[in-house]
C-alpha cells in the first residue's frame, strides 16, 4: 500500500481523547483506522499518538519514546493499545537471494526496534488492565476497515519482460 501523510478531521469530535485539530495520519492503513473507530457505535473514545510509551531499544541500550499509534475504548470498557504495521515487519527478516548486506543489516535493526517498543506497551498495557494489539492489513481486512477496494492485489507470477520492439530491416 502507499504510504501517506495527512490531518483526519473526527466527524464526532466528543470521542477524541485529544488535540481533536491535531490528529494525523501516517499511512492510508492509518486512515482507515481512524475512521472505523470515528464511525463505530462499539468504539466510545479514541485518540492517536496521544500516548507516549517509554522504552529501551535492543539496539543501543538507551531510552527513547514510543508514539503509540491508537489507544481505543469500547463501549464494553475495554481499552486496547493498537500498532498499525505491515505484516511483513513483524516478522523476523528472511535472508534471500538478491537482498543486500545493508537492506538486510536495517530490516534487522528495524525488527529488533519493534520487538522492544512492542515489548515495552505490552508491559504498560498489562500494568494498567489494557490489552495491546497489532494490527497488519490482515487483521483490517477481517475488521472489515480497510476497504476492498485499497487490499494489495496479488498476482500469481510476475509477467514476462518482453524484448525491445525494433522494425525489421527491409
Amino acid at each position: 500500500m502507499k504510504t501517506y501523510k495527512g490531518r483526519y478531521k473526527p466527524k464526532n469530535p466528543e470521542k477524541y481523547a485529544g488535540d481533536v485539530d491535531n490528529v494525523v495520519y501516517r499511512s492510508g492503513w492509518e486512515r482507515h483506522v481512524m475512521k472505523w473507530c470515528d464511525d463505530s457505535l462499539d468504539v466510545v473514545q479514541w485518540m492517536s499518538e496521544e500516548l507516549v510509551i517509554p522504552y529501551i531499544c535492543e539496539t543501543d541500550k538507551k531510552p527513547h519514546r514510543y508514539f503509540m499509534d491508537f489507544v481505543i475504548k469500547y463501549k464494553s470498557g475495554r481499552v486496547v493499545l493498537v500498532e498499525v504495521k505491515p505484516h511483513k515487519q513483524t516478522m523476523r527478516p528472511e535472508r534471500k537471494q538478491g537482498k543486500s548486506r545493508n537492506t538486510l543489516l536495517n530490516e534487522g535493526m528495524t525488527y529488533v526496534k519493534n520487538q522492544s517498543k512492542w515489548k515495552a506497551a505490552s508491559e504498560y498495557a498489562k500494568d494498567r488492565g489494557y490489552h495491546f494489539e497489532i494490527w497488519t492489513e490482515n487483521e483490517l481486512t477481517a475488521m472489515g476497515i480497510m476497504p476492498k477496494s485499497t487490499q494489495r492485489m496479488r498476482t500469481k507470477k510476475p509477467l514476462k519482460k518482453l524484448p525491445p520492439f525494433r522494425k525489421k530491416k527491409k
